[in-house]
């Protein structure tokens, strides 16, 4: 079997003015990029308005191993399936970033015959809009170090500033560093650091803004940092909003491309699911939904960080109805979540397979607690076997869970067939009854317990001394009836990525808590969760080159 990039390069790419005719769009409402990628009108959401929405299916999955769950890939390929069998099908997914591609994750643009393309542009430069958010998110920061060279009119003090600069990798040596050394015309010395610009503030804004007045907003109401009597500063008080805005006025717009079967697909924003949201733009999704009778979307990670805070925190902000769930299985890492090492993943293994299904019986009751219909998508890998593929069909069909094999990988949307008819009667029998699992206006102590019990199952919470003092003030600050997003490892139901499976008696630990007021929401770190993640031994980046054709080469 040919390898991702090779099946990319071979499948032959509509010109991307037919995508747009595809979706009935006019000359004003796309501007292309190149012949196969386009950005969408800032204009087109406001006039398709009144147009009544198609229904939105969610894909989620079980926690994440090593070994690849393919849920980028599950999403095109239904996505896929859905258009073979007639329906009006569009795909909205996020943007990749370098930071993983070049590391260790790989990239976001599916797999096989399932990918959207074309995917060296999509997992590479693509548009430009994770640069566009980089080059806002750092004009924020000299513009604030500038402010306190300049006299500190605001009284800003620099030991509580808050907002870091940002680079699209992984780059630990820049975790923790000084800035403004060297004398006095070199600015303040103070202690700083880097984040990956999939968790900048400014990433969570564009993908929750719903037009350009309300990024605008958001932008305002960014806490930068606190003065000497610890009073929050924001950029209204330094007066850059309009410039931060401009500096973001096309990354706003959202990107159209296609996938291996020419199925249009909107891609736009991209936060790290396991320190952000995880989910693609509002923007995108609601314009999707406005453009097709279904829009298959994702959630980062598992159910645990994606779905849960797409429920939480992108449904709120956007008053989005889901119609029904996916939630993707492998043989393989439920083998890896019942203990089974990766060296030996290729072995049958049923006794582990069994054990390992406590995690996906996990994700389901989540979804359950939300009262939104699912199906179970198993994502069949080559080296599985008939007797590990049936025990899981037999173990859902047991407990009513409907369930569908999927082949979208080796097979297009051809392989989602079946999977495509559950969702569609799912979708079919939909009456929103969608329940958040806590209210708004619980305090942030309730929240933070309520998403750590019911769930990762966790007994409780421990807040650290820290992290209490900062649950105070952020209270005291009427910041108390915002949405809580948890930033834990994606590798665990816990807070401890060696703990796999369904782990019980266990404690999240809350260390440290960070107000996201622009976004709209608290962050709370939890573990040793970091928000700039480093390359491991052996990077992805050492596989990549370029042929002398001028084409990618080792890009998966």
């Amino acid at each position: 079997m040919n390898k991702d990039i090779e099946i990319a390069q071979q499948t032959p790419l509509e010109p991307i003015h037919n995508i747009a005719e595809q979706l009935q769009l006019t000359s004003e409402d796309w501007e292309p990029y190149g012949h196969s990628k386009a950005k969408l009108s800032a204009t087109l959401f406001e006039k398709l308005k009144q147009k009544k929405s198609g229904k939105i299916i969610l894909v989620t999955s079980i926690n994440p191993t090593p070994a690849g769950e393919g849920k980028s890939t599950v999403t095109v390929g239904l996505g896929q399936a859905l258009n073979q069998m007639g329906k009006n099908a569009i795909i909205a997914l996020r943007e990749p970033s370098l930071g993983p591609v070049m590391g260790i994750k790989g990239g976001a643009a599916g797999g096989g015959y399932s990918q959207v393309l074309p995917m060296e542009d999509i997992n590479l430069h693509f548009t430009g809009d994770i640069h566009a958010i980089t080059t806002a998110n750092n004009a924020l920061a000299a513009l604030i170090d500038n402010h306190i060279h300049q006299g500190n009119e605001l009284q800003i003090d620099p030991r509580k500033i808050e907002w870091k600069r940002v680079v699209d990798m992984n780059d630990r040596a820049l975790r923790q560093i000084v800035v403004g050394l060297g004398g006095a015309n070199q600015g303040v010395p103070r202690e700083d650091g880097f984040n990956i610009t999939v968790a900048s503030e400014i990433m969570a804004i564009l993908c929750l803004a719903t037009d350009v007045q309300d990024l605008k907003e958001r932008l305002r109401s960014i806490v930068i940092g606190y003065t000497f009597d610890h009073h929050p500063i924001t950029v209204s008080d330094l007066k850059v909003e309009g410039a931060l805005t401009l500096l973001l006025k096309d990354a706003i717009k959202p990107n159209l491309v296609q996938t291996t079967e020419n199925t249009p697909a909107i891609i736009h924003g991209g936060p790290f699911a396991n320190i952000a949201h995880g989910c693609n733009s509002i923007i995108a999704t609601k314009m999707a939904a406005k453009l097709a009778d279904y829009t298959v979307t994702e959630a980062g990670f598992g159910a645990d960080l994606g779905a849960e805070k797409y429920f939480h925190i992108k449904s709120h902000a956007g008053n989005i109805d889901t119609s029904a769930v996916v939630i993707v299985a492998t043989v393989r890492a439920l083998k890896m979540h019942g203990g089974v090492t990766k060296d030996r993943l290729m072995e049958e293994n049923i006794t582990a397979l069994e054990t390992g299904m406590d995690n996906l019986q996990k994700h389901i009751e989540t979804i359950q607690a939300f009262n939104v219909p699912f199906v179970v998508a198993i994502n069949q890998f080559p080296t599985d076997t008939k007797q590990e593929t049936s025990f899981i069909q037999q173990w859902c069909q047991a407990r009513g869970y409907d369930v569908a094999l999927t082949t979208v990988w080796a097979h297009g949307g051809k392989g989602g067939i079946e999977l495509a008819e559950k969702v569609i009667a799912k979708t079919n029998n939909f009456h929103s009854s969608f329940q958040p699992l806590y209210d708004i206006n619980e305090s942030l102590e309730n929240k933070l317990r309520i998403v750590a019990q019911k769930v990762y199952g966790a007994d409780d919470i421990e807040i650290t001394k820290e992290a209490r003092k900062q649950l105070r003030f952020f209270q005291e600050q009427g910041w108390g009836n915002l949405p809580v997003c948890m930033a834990k490892t994606q590798y665990s139901l816990s807070d401890d990525p060696t703990l796999l499976g369904r782990p019980t008696g266990f404690t999240i630990t809350i260390r440290e808590l960070r107000a996201s007021i622009g976004a709209g929401f608290i962050v709370a770190l939890t573990g040793d969760v970091m928000t700039m993640p480093g390359l491991p031994a052996k990077p992805a980046a050492l596989q990549m080159d370029v042929g002398e054709d001028g084409r990618a080469k080792g890009l998966f």
